[in-house]
């Protein structure tokens, strides 16, 4: 009877568990993201209720055993919001992505990541925070908007681009420009002929991000063309969907903010009264003529765009053309751009195939003003008229010299400054291409690897013309070329052709171990970039089309080109998404090298711990983010050194270095100068951060502290005579280490349903010093003098010296009065041996800012927004060299026979010119710090228009604002601390419209 019971028991106990096994129920489904139907891998699915759990695969897949009573499944996943689902047989879900800043995902070297998974100094600006109003160039869209990122716009023209430094740049006689890489191809950083900037090629209008990468554990992946940081920009792409046009307008009006300090024609003829002899006092006019008024217009611009995106038959696409003209200030100037646009890029064979086609062309068409008119209306004597009676030189008044037969003209005196601009017409016509395709499959029968091909061209064609009529009295300026009978005018005409073709590969594995909790990605790739280029020197043509010489490439007997090839690899390990590691290499060789300097190997390394995801954080709401981040690498230099000159290499000769075979002059070829033992320049960065948040991400920022060491610095040094084809080359000599601390935080203030207030600072201190300069230590060597200035005869005012910031002023200590006023000719005797000559310059102050701070804020009010940009500079120095070229009685009072107007610091200086050396006095060296408002603007969404079928947006904005400064010249932003002819920017006032229907 026992035995009976015990198997009847032993009986039920099965039948139990065989039920309860039944009744347990296998959920399968996929879980993709909202926004676009990606599927989404790591994805947590719990049970609710329990800890039974799961991950989703790389496809979104997964497949999960939920126990008797279970009736929901819990989806979490970084950067989107918790979702439930019920529990069924098949259930496919799509996660909402939240909408806080970190959990962003930012494009980094060769993928993505979100903002909370970095382990590097990168910072992501994307459209809804760019610079608005007239914006001609890309850079100008995020200026003072990063921390650590200085853009300098280089002047006032059309296209003229901008001057960026990403922590101060990391070398002397190379490039310092950081490397661009648009749509996954990386640009070549020198420009086109035709353009003053090869980025005044690409629409801004098309640009939706930009990743700056900043320290070397983020930019290493780039190896050798990523000294000086990586800029990653992205254009503007489709979604699935329905059809939508956006049409944009803006009209724009710009005028002169300020201009240089001149006598006015009352202070002119007072002054060569006071101090002019009789003879020079009959050489005024009757005239009060304001040059530069005469020179300078309100410029009118336009810049309209219209774009179309969505989804045909499920494929996601986007196009658009652009048509932008701006005139310049400086009369004459003009930039025309035509630019069109178009992306598709759909998901083919279940998602498993994505292909993203890029293309993006444009046509600049401009005419360049000439730009010697701005020195020349400050020259020019106030008291004469902008034309005379005479026919000659179209009327316009000049300088004559009756003692002169071959042209008439004063030799040396100024041009009149609107005859230089009215009588020259120089025009080019540049087109640009960039366009590249690129595949990426997740393999079938193993989604955790994705394979990765991208293919691209960078190419452009610049073409130009210079027409300078016979009667202009510019024509003159060469007559000791015995070609130039200037009978019937010259045409010079120029052509470059470049391209960058790129070939990249790559394999990306990326898999969730969870028995260690880990997430492991691993990258293997391999790149081909193709660098071409060519200039042909044109004859000059006569009017009647006669040539003057033929036309020939420069290189006739060598293809100007070089190549990089380069093979790298990155590991990612996410532990417990507590713990981050990043580990990087790169093997680059580059063909601007001989064989023996040829490879560079370049390696990085970061880590950073997610402090808010332990126990001791986590329950501190408070707190949203707190990451605390360190990284090492080194990244290399090979720009701006040139293509051939490791070995000796022939190009043809300009038309200054011509050889005359009886009547006739002749361009040759001739040698270049060559070092065959140049190798790398290498930059060894290390950076430690701190990433937070605060109270929802209402508040958030980092801290980032950084050393840059540069080493083997490309410098240029000088060669004995006789030693090599030239007298300077481009050799490895030198070291030098830049630091700083950046600060970047953004706050939220305000957020309420009407109201919405975004406020940002970012502060960035940055620190040079020259380390090394010679191969064999010499503490008599001064060191390298540059910056070239109107003044004597090739008088530098700048000088890179060890144990002192790159680019110092080399000058004389002026010595002043009781009063202030400067002693002509009196510096102090620095070494006190009795002799005041170059021995006694000594270095002072510098070009570069020792602090750069940027301000931006945004409000919305229900229909309504308005914004404002700030930036400032301090402790950076500019050199007037308008004050000391102009500004003395020598210049006015020209003992060659003519007048001249100058500098009203000549009131206060006193100086005649007559002295040695006076131009080289620290006197002029001037405090250039400043506060500049960039930008202020306002706009109003009208809401639904033409039977509520679209929807328009007006906007109103000022850009160049106000600057407040001691500075004494027109700007105290100029780029190389030296003030002299500088195209002034423009105060711009900008109205426009967006129409999306």
């Amino acid at each position: 009877m026992r035995k009976i019971s015990n198997k009847l028991m032993l009986s039920c106990v099965m039948i139990l568990l065989s039920l309860a096994a039944f009744s347990q129920t296998t959920v399968t489904g996929k879980v993709t993201d909202l926004k676009d139907g990606t599927p989404l891998q790591g994805v947590s699915v719990t049970v609710k209720g329990t800890k039974t759990s799961t991950q989703t695969a790389a496809d979104g897949s997964f497949k999960i055993t939920a126990p008797t009573g279970a009736t929901n499944l819990v989806f979490t996943s970084v950067g989107f919001e918790l979702q439930e689902a019920a529990i069924s047989g098949n259930v496919n879900i799509s996660l909402v992505p939240t909408v806080s800043q970190l959990n962003e995902v930012v494009v980094i070297g060769y993928g993505t990541a979100r903002k909370k998974d970095l382990t590097g100094a990168v910072t992501n600006i994307t459209s809804k925070d760019f610079q608005k109003g007239a914006i001609t160039t890309p850079e100008q869209l995020i200026a003072g908007k990063v921390a650590g990122v200085s853009i300098t716009s280089n002047g006032g023209a059309p296209g003229a681009g901008s001057t960026i430094r990403i922590r101060g740049g990391a070398s002397l006689s190379a490039s310092n420009d950081p490397l661009i890489v648009i749509d996954g191809v990386p640009l070549d950083n020198g420009g086109i002929a035709g353009s003053a900037n090869a980025l005044a090629l690409i629409n801004p209008n098309d640009i939706e991000s930009f990743n700056i990468l900043k320290d070397a554990s983020a930019t290493a992946i780039y190896g050798s063309r990523a000294s000086n940081g990586v800029i990653i920009i992205t254009t503007k792409k489709g979604s699935k969907g329905k059809l939508i046009f956006n049409f944009n307008t803006q009209i724009s009006a710009a005028t002169i903010s300020r201009k240089a300090d001149v006598l006015s024609a009352s202070e002119f003829r007072t002054y060569v009264n006071a101090n002019g002899t009789t003879a020079q006092k009959a050489l005024m006019g009757t005239a009060s003529t304001d040059w530069q008024d005469e020179i300078y217009q309100t410029a009118i611009g336009n810049d309209n765009n219209l774009s179309v995106s969505g989804g045909i038959k499920g494929i996601p696409f986007r196009a658009s053309i652009g048509y932008l003209n701006q005139s310049g200030i400086l009369r004459t100037g003009n930039l025309q751009r035509a630019s069109v646009g178009f992306n598709v890029s759909p998901k083919l064979l279940n998602d498993h195939l994505k292909i993203d086609l890029n293309v993006k062309a444009a046509n600049n068409q401009s005419r360049f003003a000439n730009e010697g008119a701005i020195g020349a209306a400050v020259n020019f004597d106030p008291t004469q008229s902008v034309k005379f009676t005479s026919a000659k030189f179209g009327s316009y008044y000049e300088w004559l010299d009756p003692g002169n037969p071959t042209s008439g003209l004063r030799a040396l005196a100024p041009r009149n400054p609107v005859g230089l601009l009215e009588q020259r017409d120089d025009k080019s016509n540049v087109n640009r291409i960039i366009a590249n395709v690129q595949v990426d499959y997740k393999i079938h029968w193993f989604p955790d690897l994705r394979a990765n091909i991208n293919v691209g061209i960078d190419k452009a064609k610049g073409t130009g013309t210079i027409v300078i009529n016979d009667s202009a009295a510019s024509s003159y300026k060469r007559d000791v070329d015995i070609n130039d009978v200037r009978k019937s005018g010259v045409k010079n005409s120029y052509k470059q052709e470049k391209s960058n073709t790129v070939l990249e590969a790559y394999l990306n594995y990326v898999k969730f171990l969870k028995v260690i909790s880990t997430k492991v990605d691993v990258m293997a790739g391999y790149s081909y970039q193709d660098f071409y280029y060519n200039n042909y020197s044109y004859a000059d043509y006569f009017y009647d089309g006669s040539k003057r010489k033929n036309s020939d490439p420069q290189f006739a007997n060598d293809k100007p080109q070089n190549r990089l090839i380069s093979f790298y690899g990155r590991l990612n390990l996410d532990i417990k998404s507590k713990y981050l590691i990043t580990a990087s290499i790169r093997r680059d060789g580059s063909s601007r090298f001989s064989k023996e300097n040829r490879w560079g190997i370049f390696p990085s390394a970061a880590i950073a711990w997610k402090m808010k995801e332990e126990t001791f954080f986590k329950n501190i709401k408070v707190i949203s983010d707190l990451k605390l981040r360190a990284g090492y690498g080194v990244t290399g230099q090979q720009d701006g050194i040139g293509n051939y000159d490791y070995i000796s290499y022939y190009a043809l000769g300009n038309n200054a270095a011509q050889y005359q075979f009886g009547s006739v002059f002749y361009n040759i070829y001739r040698p270049g100068g060559y070092y065959a033992s140049r190798k790398w320049e290498q930059t060894a960065t290390t950076n430690i951060g701190l990433d937070f948040a605060f109270f929802s991400d209402r508040i958030s920022g980092s801290v980032d502290y950084y050393v840059k060491k540069t080493k083997d610095l490309l410098n240029n040094i000088g060669q004995p005579a006789g030693n090599n084809f030239s007298n300077q080359i481009v050799a490895n000599v030198g070291n030098m280490e830049n630091q700083g601390i950046e600060i970047l935080l953004n706050t939220q203030p305000v957020k309420t349903k009407n109201l919405t207030w975004d406020f940002g600072v970012n502060f960035t201190y940055n620190k040079n010093e020259i380390t090394n300069l010679t191969a064999v230590t010499n503490p008599s060597y001064p060191g390298n003098k540059f910056g070239g200035i109107s003044g004597g005869t090739g008088n530098t005012i700048l000088i890179n010296s060890v144990g002192y910031n790159r680019g110092a002023f080399y000058t004389y200590k002026q010595i002043y009065d009781a009063a202030g006023t400067p002693i002509e000719g009196l510096f102090e005797d620095m070494n006190r041996d009795g002799t005041i000559n170059d021995k006694d310059l000594y270095r002072y102050k510098g070009v570069d800012p020792r602090f750069i701070l940027g301000l931006n804020t945004n409000v919305v009010y229900k229909k309504w927004n308005a914004g404002l940009v700030m930036r400032a500079n301090i402790g950076n120095y500019m050199f007037n060299n308008i004050n000391s070229s102009t500004g003395t009685s020598r210049n006015i009072l020209n003992p060659l026979g003519y007048l001249a107007n100058g500098s009203s610091d000549i009131l206060n200086s006193g100086i005649t010119g007559y002295s040695t050396d006076y131009f080289l006095s620290d006197y002029y060296i001037q405090n250039a710090s400043f506060l500049k408002m960039d930008n202020i603007s306002v706009g109003y969404n009208v809401g639904k228009v033409f039977s509520k079928k679209a929807s328009l947006r007006i906007n109103a904005n000022v850009q160049n604002v106000f600057v407040i400064t001691k500075y004494k010249g027109v700007d105290p932003e100029i780029g190389g601390g030296i003030d002299n002819n500088f195209y002034p920017r423009p105060r711009t006032f900008v109205l426009g419209a967006n129409l999306d229907f």
